[in-house]
């Protein structure tokens, strides 16, 4: 019987996890091989170098300048999101008809390809000429029409950005809020109203936030490491036919042009890989200490 048991999860586990080695864990593991060797158009180089990729990574000004365009995105939209999402469940939550619908709703772009998203936002909402939905209003204002994401002083991009990308989570993440707010034992705002307590911040800052520590620990998380790997939004809405612009290139399109665009340099592009998964890794793991991930609101 359990030879039986054994076989049949072989059966239904074993394709997935065929599928999963071969399609995610080996080409990790040859992209860390790859950076340890002068891989210049090729897969299979033969000319190590140990750590002259890395070394050379870390001394590269573009580089380290995606990753501080990471910082600047990630102090936009992880903030931001954070509070959207937190007070469109804190909202959803409180309707008591029609509330299927309204989460529904909010989750629905959730669904949306990044994609399709960023190229709404470039063709049809922040277009830089005059028949963009953007330039149009301020058209009515009497506003001369604002070249969106080609203008860097102001950086009106980010606006684009940011946007698009809090459209597009916004809703996932009050999904996740939305699940901690109902897990939250109604006799402890009960007991709140008998002392005294006023609805409103004093319940909020007091009851609902202590007992969303853990809920609000995984969405930070995730909003960080989801900064990390933003590249579908920056590439579809900056890039055109001359190319990417020298401005807001985050790691992953910086990469992407290393390992695929001229030069090539397939060894390069995976030191550079392996960097960002370490950064992403320490950040994620102090972050997760700093905020004490995996305690209880009582400790």
């Amino acid at each position: 019987m359990r030879h039986r048991g054994a076989f049949w999860f072989w059966v239904f586990v074993g394709p997935f996890a065929a599928g999963l080695a071969l399609f995610t864990y080996v080409p990790l593991l040859w992209s860390v091989g790859l950076s340890f060797f002068d891989a210049h158009n090729t897969v299979t180089p033969t000319d190590f170098v140990g750590l002259d990729n890395y070394t050379a990574m870390l001394k590269d000004g573009a580089f380290t300048g995606s990753l501080r365009t990471f910082l600047v995105f990630t102090a936009f939209i992880v903030p931001v999101t954070f509070a959207l999402s937190l007070a469109l469940a804190l909202m959803v939550n409180r309707v008591r008809r029609a509330q299927a619908f309204f989460r529904s709703v909010f989750f629905l772009p959730a669904a949306c390809s990044y994609v399709v998203a960023a190229l709404i936002w470039k063709m049809s909402i922040f277009n830089g000429v005059r028949f963009g939905l953007a330039n149009t209003v301020l058209g009515w204002f009497g506003t001369d029409p604002v070249a969106w994401l080609s203008t860097t002083h102001p950086p009106w991009y980010w606006l684009v950005i940011v946007t698009v990308r809090l459209w597009l989570q916004a809703g996932f993440y009050m999904i996740l809020f939305l699940a901690g707010l109902q897990r939250i034992d109604p006799v402890l705002y009960e007991a709140a109203a008998v002392d005294g307590a006023r609805p409103g911040w004093t319940v909020l800052r007091h009851i609902t936030l202590p007992q969303l520590r853990a809920t609000s620990v995984a969405v930070a998380l995730l909003l960080v490491i989801n900064a990390f790997q933003a590249f579908d939004e920056f590439y579809n809405l900056l890039s055109d036919a001359r190319g990417y612009p020298p401005y807001a290139r985050p790691p992953l399109v910086y990469l992407y042009y290393t390992a695929l665009g001229q030069g090539q340099n397939l060894g390069l592009g995976s030191a550079g890989a392996v960097i960002l998964a370490l950064i992403i890794a320490i950040v994620t793991v102090g972050q997760a200490r700093w905020l004490k991930l995996g305690k209880s609101a009582e400790e």
